[in-house]
């Protein structure tokens, strides 16, 4: 049976948890594949330097350096991400740095999700450039 659903694209209405849980993924994967793309290396290196960079400490870092750049409406998407109450605790750093990791996954989400690729890999460029 077909699905005839209307697809929802408002991302405007998502809860900030809903674009985190996204916007965790796209990290994730952009993380990964910039670190083959880099280097061909076993994957339990790989693995090592992705965990360095994909943590709730890292994401609070690389969400500080790129606050400057971001416009208004991307302040405003980082900010409904960092200030959303998520039902769980961090297991390893501070309560301040998941919550800054959860906006900045929350902003990633939200451009992934509206199909601005390009500012997309522009502002995960500034996270490389301030992470090596």
């Amino acid at each position: 049976m077909e699905n005839t659903a209307p697809v929802h694209n408002k991302t405007d209405e998502y809860s900030p948890l809903t674009l985190a849980f996204v916007g965790d993924g796209v990290y994730d994967l952009l993380v990964r594949e910039y670190l083959v793309r880099r280097a061909n290396q076993p994957v339990g290196e790989l693995n090592k330097i992705k965990v360095s960079l994909v943590n709730c400490k890292s994401q609070a870092l690389f969400a500080k350096q790129i606050m400057p750049s971001l416009t208004e409406k991307e302040a405003a998407i980082y900010r409904r991400g960092r200030n959303a109450a998520p039902k769980c605790t961090p297991k390893n750093g501070s309560v301040a740095d998941y919550h800054s990791a959860t906006g900045l996954e929350c902003l990633f989400g939200y451009l992934h999700l509206n199909g601005e690729t390009d500012r997309l890999n522009e502002l995960f460029n500034l996270i490389l450039h301030n992470a090596f």
